[in-house]
């Protein structure tokens, strides 16, 4: 989802009576509980049948851009009061199509969206970069993320300075950056890329060591101060090759191309050490914040290389910007790869189809999860594709496939914009086909941890508009092992193990965060005395325990 998108294609065994009646603890509200101990929900072999159109878990998620002012805030210099409003309806957005996850982007040109010790104010919050903009958008970011339930994912960008004048940004001038920035400081680190022209930007060079460990250490001020859930990476790496221009990188592949024979593997060789090197900075640091990236979805056409994709793209990392998206998977580097897959499913030179089969098959066997980026922004405004233009569908039947292949996690949705504005009722139809169900973010047990034991049910309290479920942790883990989400089910009747095994007694989903004592779930419908509800406890590695079950 590059914030770039306009130029897309360049780019049941029950619960039994006796374990209920050996279990009971009075509560308030006259609910009981009872806790599987086992923490056996949603096992493999249980002979539960589920239901393929309400899986248990998968990704959905947003992104929400802040260059440019794509996304948030929708324009500079608002006051803070108003970018809070706008943000928090973008939380309200997601929770209305049935998403689970926020992926917003917080250092968009070298830059910061949180008092940074290493780099100054974005200019995209007030106008002016360096200036402070009276809060701080990262923290207020990340907690309302998770009251609403949502995982939060810090969306940062590793090399690029500034945007073109034509986007609304300095371009290249670099007396325009605020004093002290580290580009301005520090001249011999950046790259000027195209060459004068309104489209001009500034990157930090790849290849210089010394850019690599400060915008690591930058990146991993967010990382050590604050509750994120994964730091994520878009596709902008070396930049997009501009024809008949070359960025001017010869002086640091002189010194530090060591015994390279070609500039291509070099590179690729340094931004497979920025990848290794800040996924192994993360882990040191919080083992269980996850490490993701969105690339171009083209690794390699098969012209090029017999293992590449049946695809025809003018672009691929692999050879354009020298990231080897393939290798970072297979080696292990990354938690979760989301290609750009902004292609109809009809696109012959760059089938979706074609390439969410690839993708499918690269992240067979490996601890990377793999979820798909998807173009809402071309919906109903795509000239060059009827699919696009046209049918409310395209983005559905994605949704559709992605379900039907084994390791395929979930769906990334660009931009967060696009998701509210619903062009041809696309968004809508995905929730109302697909999304009718929460869903829990897929568990991530390389990260290591063990499953929470069932929380407490400390009351059920009814009112004219259903009930109100008072829960809290049954331990206080730590690291990984804390329990950080709570899930709600309900059923009428008895309550077995295969309650769980799909969403289709899933009601929602809430965050439980190190400074809560307790956490509120809401369930909303008529009482009934058959009414039963169940609470699990998820951790950070999202691993479910048990269930509470109070009647």
């Amino acid at each position: 989802m590059s914030d770039k998108r306009p130029f897309a294609l360049s780019r049941r065994t029950m619960l039994g009576a006796a374990a209920v009646a050996a279990g009971g603890a009075g509560l308030a509200g006259g609910a009981f509980v009872y806790a599987n101990e086992t923490g056996a929900t949603n096992r493999p072999g249980t002979g539960c049948d589920t239901n393929p159109a309400l899986p248990k878990r998968e990704f959905r998620g947003s992104w929400i851009a802040t260059t440019a002012n794509v996304d948030w805030p929708s324009k500079p210099g608002l006051d803070a009061e108003t970018q809070k409003e706008e943000y928090l309806r973008f939380l309200e957005d997601a929770k209305t199509y049935g998403l689970n996850a926020a992926v917003t982007q917080v250092r968009p040109t070298g830059d910061a969206f949180w008092p940074s010790p290493h780099e100054p104010w974005s200019r995209w919050l007030t106008g002016e970069q360096g200036q402070d903009p009276g809060y701080d958008p990262l923290k207020f970011a990340i907690e309302e993320t998770h009251k609403a339930g949502l995982e939060f994912h810090a969306w940062l960008n590793p090399y690029r300075v500034t945007m073109s004048t034509a986007a609304g940004d300095v371009g290249a001038d670099p007396t325009k950056l605020v004093d002290g920035h580290p580009a301005r400081e520090n001249p011999n680190w950046v790259v000027e890329y195209p060459k004068n022209s309104d489209a001009s930007q500034l990157y930090y060079n790849p290849g210089i060591p010394e850019v690599r460990e400060f915008v690591i250490g930058a990146m991993m001020h967010a990382v050590d101060n604050y509750d994120i859930d994964a730091v994520h990476f878009d596709d902008y790496f070396y930049p997009y090759p501009v024809d008949d221009e070359e960025f001017d990188d010869d002086d640091a592949f002189a010194e530090y191309g060591g015994d390279f024979e070609n500039k291509a593997d070099w590179r690729r060789h340094n931004i497979d050490l920025l990848i290794k090197d800040f996924g192994s900075r993360i882990k040191a640091s919080k083992p269980w914040v996850g490490f993701g990236v969105s690339p171009f979805g083209v690794w390699r056409n098969k012209a090029d290389d017999d293992e590449g994709s049946d695809t025809e793209s003018g672009v691929a990392t692999y050879d354009d910007l020298y990231a080897d998206t393939r290798k970072w998977v297979r080696e292990g580097w990354l938690d979760y790869i989301a290609p750009q897959i902004y292609w109809a499913m009809s696109l012959e030179i760059a089938s979706y189809t074609t390439l969410i089969e690839w993708w499918n098959d690269v992240c067979a066997d490996v601890d990377c999860a793999l979820y798909i980026g998807e173009a809402a922004y071309k919906v109903g405004v795509d000239e060059a594709s009827p699919e696009w233009k046209e049918d409310p569908k395209e983005l559905a039947n994605h949704v559709a496939m992605s379900r039907e292949l084994d390791n395929v996690d979930g769906n990334i949705y660009f931009s967060a914009t696009s998701i509210r504005e619903d062009a041809l009722n696309a968004i809508t139809i995905i929730r109302d086909e697909h999304y009718t169900k929460p869903a829990l973010v897929p568990e991530s047990t390389h990260l290591g941890g063990k499953k929470p034991k069932p929380p407490r049910i400390k009351a059920v309290e009814w009112d004219d508009k259903g009930a109100s479920i008072t829960v809290q942790p049954a331990e206080e883990g730590k690291g990984v092992n804390a329990a950080t989400w709570f899930a709600l089910y309900t059923v009428t009747g008895e309550i077995g193990e295969c309650a769980f095994a799909d969403a289709a007694n899933l009601v929602e989903v809430v965050a439980m965060r190190p400074d809560d004592a307790i956490a509120d779930l809401r369930w909303t419908g008529e009482r009934t005395d058959d009414r039963v509800f169940a609470v699990t406890a998820l951790n950070r590695a999202w691993q479910e325990s048990g269930p509470a079950i109070s009647s």
